[in-house]
């Protein structure tokens, strides 16, 4: 399959490998009319302003059309920022793509006096409207939502005139994204025979995984002083994020940028900590691998740049396609029936556009809207990792398709705090099953990846958690968040976290500045709780069987949004609230080190 094919090529040559939009809306035309339809409405929410306590009818009613005209708005969104990703050279899906952007914003301001009127009403007398009112219990859970944030919501002026603000409160986000993608050039790397690689952000990691060590030193100090060059810069463009979450809380009468962060997804910061603390408790497995990397590399003086380097070479493992597909229906058996029929019907009707075209988006994800079925983007390279990324987006794709199809439009949509569990629980089946599947040698490249993912992810992205919540607190406490500071802070998790095995210098204090995450508002800790759920919940499916998938299905899948993400998760068997899925995680690392280290002494 060429890279090189124009989208319009790769759509007549080969369609079966791209995703069918036509399920969204038949033409260009018709995303226009849909498109006219919401703006036609958009104005009509002003008669409802004003009068929601009114009767239990007319609450209804708003909630209703803002429901109704925002789930429309959404497949708007959705069909066009598909198209722009499948070709952003084409300036017409680009437009598409940036008037929907506009809509939504002008959309969200129109009705941003929902909330802080509901809350003018007394909790009594909403109560009252629900129990009054059949439709109005589709909204019941909202409410109580809503209600609990009482302490939190400003008049309906204010939230406006924050949300009118919202372009400009995210200039250091903005300005860091041009600024790292586009603006910033890097002198190339060079190799140990003196031959120039272009390094670039997509190319830096790829450096760093080469056997030639001189390269790897090269990419990882040309990329470090180029960032270390704009240090100040780079540190009063974070400290601007920083303090924009921080005012953000503090208008909405929040003790602090984290309590604010969480309490959006209703989590408890007691999660945050005790994932923390529980990681802490285990960094002497984190520092066994790394003594395990140095011995294994044969090396004196392990550096961060040798740490993505692959230590299981030579081995010759592809994964075209088409047999990616298989290794995933057979690894995700245990699922059953009725998830299988999902995934059976994602790679028969087109959901998964597979293969890199001139200006496709890099990477890959998942997504869709309530009225859509899940679309998946691809760039197939024919390696194990794409069968990873395959398997992962399905994750979300079945977890949207479950819930989509269980929830009304309102709660169909899980929040971010368990939106890498299904996909990175996928993942787990997978590995299991290769493990149980592969030859020796490729069962150790297999292992390999897999200490990697726990590295990055449970332990790295707690270390970024940690990091995050640091500079939050300097800034709440009046000190001045420095680029000084930045980087002592960093230079010393950065020790604590990866050990003696290795030797650290003063570019890796300043790798928080190429972090894009780090403007995501308390995002990162995300990826390494939900990433111990879904540990917790692969290995309960792989031992308990039946009893846990249903609970797995029914209890977790269905679900979206329709009750706390702590509470979906504990009816599903893992209680986040408690160290216990953070040391199971950490132990299923233990026996991964254990079964490699085997294998290299066999």
């Amino acid at each position: 399959m060429s890279q090189q094919l124009t989208r319009e090529e790769q759509e007549r040559k080969y369609p079966q490998y791209t995703w069918d939009l036509s399920t969204i809306f038949e033409n260009d035309d018709a995303f226009e009319d849909a498109f006219k339809e919401i703006e036609s409405h958009l104005g009509e929410e002003q008669k409802f302003q004003g009068h929601l306590g009114d009767d239990a009818e007319t609450l209804y009613q708003a909630l209703a059309l803002e429901d109704e005209l925002g789930s429309k708005l959404e497949k708007v969104y959705v069909y066009a920022h598909l198209k722009q990703d499948q070709d952003a050279t084409n300036d017409k899906y680009t437009g598409f793509e940036a008037r929907a952007h506009q809509l939504i914003i002008k959309f969200s301001a129109n009705w941003s006096f929902l909330v802080p009127e509901i809350l003018q009403i007394d909790e009594s007398t909403i109560q009252s409207f629900i129990e009054s009112n059949d439709d109005l219990k589709r909204y019941a859970f909202d409410l109580k939502q809503i209600n609990e944030k009482r302490p939190h919501v400003l008049s309906s002026d204010k939230e406006k005139l924050l949300t009118e603000a919202q372009g400009a409160l995210s200039t250091p986000e903005n300005v860091y994204g041009m600024f790292s993608n586009a603006d910033l050039e890097f002198e190339d790397a060079i190799d140990s025979e003196g031959n120039p690689h272009t390094l670039t952000q997509g190319t830096f990691i790829k450096c760093l995984e080469s056997d030639d060590r001189q390269l790897r030193k090269s990419a990882y100090d040309n990329l470090y002083n180029a960032y270390g060059t704009y240090n100040n810069t780079l540190s009063a463009t974070l400290a601007g994020e920083v303090k924009k979450n921080v005012f953000s809380a503090k208008a909405h009468n929040y003790e602090t940028a984290r309590a604010a962060a969480l309490n959006s997804n209703d989590i408890p910061e007691t999660v945050y900590d005790n994932l923390v603390k529980t990681v802490h408790d285990y960094l002497p497995l984190l520092h066994r691998y790394t003594k395990l990397r140095k011995e294994l590399l044969g090396i004196d003086d392990l550096k961060m740049y040798d740490l993505y380097t692959p230590l299981v070479k030579d081995i010759n493992f592809e994964m075209p396609y088409e047999e990616a597909k298989e290794w995933m229906v057979n690894a995700l058996q245990p699922m059953g029936e009725e998830y299988m029929n999902v995934i059976e019907e994602g790679l028969n009707n087109r959901w998964v556009d597979v293969y890199e075209n001139k200006g496709k988006r890099s990477g890959g994800y998942s997504s869709g809207a309530h009225l859509t079925n899940p679309f998946i983007l691809l760039n197939w390279s024919n390696t194990v990792s794409d069968l990873y990324t395959l398997v992962h987006e399905f994750g979300h794709s079945t977890h949207s398709y479950f819930s989509r199809k269980h929830q009304p439009s309102n709660s169909s949509d899980y929040t971010i705090f368990v939106a890498e569990v299904a996909s990175t629980c996928n993942e787990a089946l997978l590995s299991d099953y290769m493990d149980k599947h592969l030859d020796d040698d490729r069962r150790l490249l297999l292992l390999n990846q897999e200490l990697e993912r726990f590295r990055a992810t449970l332990f790295r992205q707690t270390m970024f958690a940690e990091f995050e919540h640091k500079i939050h607190q300097i800034e709440e406490a009046g000190e001045p968040l420095t680029a000084q500071r930045m980087n002592d802070e960093y230079a010393k998790l950065n020790k604590q976290y990866f050990g003696d095995a290795v030797e650290t210098d003063e570019n890796i204090s300043k790798e928080w500045s190429r972090i894009p995450h780090f403007y995501m508002n308390y995002y990162v800790y995300q990826y390494a709780t939900g990433y111990s759920a879904a540990q917790s919940l692969s290995q309960q499916i792989l031992t308990e069987g039946k009893p846990a998938v249903e609970r797995y299905i029914n209890e977790f899948l269905k679900k979206g949004s329709s009750d706390y993400p702590i509470e979906i998760l504990k009816n599903a068997g893992v209680d986040m609230t408690t160290p216990e899925p953070i040391e199971q995680a950490c132990k299923v690392f233990e026996e991964k080190l254990d079964a490699f280290e085997k294998l290299m002494k066999a």
